[in-house]
């Protein structure tokens, strides 16, 4: 996917195309985490549609749950979704940054093997 060490730096157009479908790839990953935290909060938990999107959205950012769950299924859905979007948030963060990294890291070490 990425190129590597000894080729040329991609062109620009190329890498905004592969930062946009990294963005593309990151905003999927988001919306199918969200879309399975607000059915569960609403089929589990007992919520509001509007409710279940609210708390689904906190955890999903790391802010933390607003509604009191009463149910033991809902908790435990609340409580495995919390430690699945703290991965899907890092992992989120890496698919979307990756391009950017690779491209400062290969820059850098294009400069390297010219100076040998």
């Amino acid at each position: 996917m990425f190129e590597k060490k000894h080729q040329q730096l991609l062109p620009r157009s190329e890498f905004y195309r592969r930062m946009a479908r990294s963005a593309a790839a990151g905003a999927v990953l988001i919306s199918v985490s969200l879309l399975v935290g607000i059915l569960g909060y609403h089929v589990l938990g007992g919520l509001a549609w509007m409710d279940a999107f609210l708390d689904a959205s906190m955890i999903l950012s790391g802010m933390g749950p607003l509604s009191q769950l009463h149910s033991d299924s809902a908790k435990l859905f609340a409580g495995l979704y919390a430690i699945y979007c703290g991965i899907a948030l890092i992992g989120t963060t890496a698919i979307i940054f990756a391009p950017a990294v690779h491209r400062a890291l290969h820059k850098f070490h294009l400069e390297d093997s010219t100076l040998d």
